[in-house]
């Protein structure tokens, strides 16, 4: 099974890749943004990048139902079953917007609940992670790649990164109540599940509505790393629910309590 993720990531990895430059096409030019039906931003970025994404993995000889956020909002959801792709063609559209270079793309295998592989690209910045179970995480730039692994929490505090776009200060304060926390920062898109996983941070609450796509592929990487999401009530995150919506919940590395 090993070997076969590995062929499969190494796969998805091209796709995500070639998903960015798509992204960046478009990060250049003029383009126009709109609203979707419950008020979210959406570009032409957003729906060609998905577009190109599910062409691509129904070419790989692993095929699984994909759950795609463009396509949920159209009112598509396939059957999931025990094995199915999860794809965010483009988070962090706010930032995108923006132009501020912290947005993702996102392809994320689930089986069973569990993120087993997943791929987070920003393309902008060029810095590519990506992990499955069995194999270990790592982040490429440029071309180059090294392990990465959640770290040990310093003994002077947390590291927390939280959302720069979808932020409650005061739920924050509260979440972190009690706790020694060193520095806060903010953060885009999947990202700040990534710099958990490379051990640039230590911990990101969310305490706000995400749905599946948006952190499964950064799941997949920080479980890789030696991390995990679990809901506030110390549940580990699961994938596949009816609605695709995700509880508050919190990244963190192995050793945080």
């Amino acid at each position: 099974m090993t070997q076969i993720q590995g062929v499969l990531l190494e796969d998805v990895m091209a796709i995500t890749r070639e998903a960015g430059a798509l992204v960046m096409e478009i990060y250049r030019s003029d383009f126009e943004v709109r609203g979707k039906q419950d008020a979210s931003p959406v570009t032409e970025a957003d729906e060609k990048a998905e577009h190109l994404i599910l062409e691509r993995l129904s070419t790989l000889q692993s095929r699984f139902p994909v759950v795609s956020e463009e396509a949920a909002a159209a009112g598509f959801v396939p059957e999931m079953g025990q094995c199915f792709w999860l794809v965010d063609p483009l988070d962090g559209t706010k930032e995108f917007i923006q132009r501020n270079g912290e947005f993702t793309v996102n392809i994320a295998l689930i089986d069973n609940g569990i993120p087993v592989l997943g791929v987070v690209f920003a393309p902008a910045l060029d810095r590519m992670y990506a992990g499955a179970i069995g194999l270990g995480a790592w982040l490429e730039v440029q071309g180059k790649r090294q392990a990465i692994e959640c770290r040990s929490i310093p003994e002077d505090g947390l590291d927390v990164v939280a959302s720069r776009s979808h932020g409650d200060a005061d739920a924050l304060d509260q979440f972190l109540k009690g706790r020694l926390v060193r520095s806060r920062k903010s953060a885009g898109s999947s990202l700040k599940i990534c710099l958990v996983a490379e051990g640039e941070a230590d911990l990101y609450p969310r305490l706000g509505r995400t749905m599946e796509w948006d952190i499964a592929a950064g799941h997949a990487v920080l479980v890789a790393a030696g991390g995990q999401i679990h809901a506030l009530n110390g549940d580990v995150l699961s994938y596949g629910k009816r609605d695709l919506s995700n509880p508050h919940f919190y990244a963190c590395s192995a050793g945080y309590r």
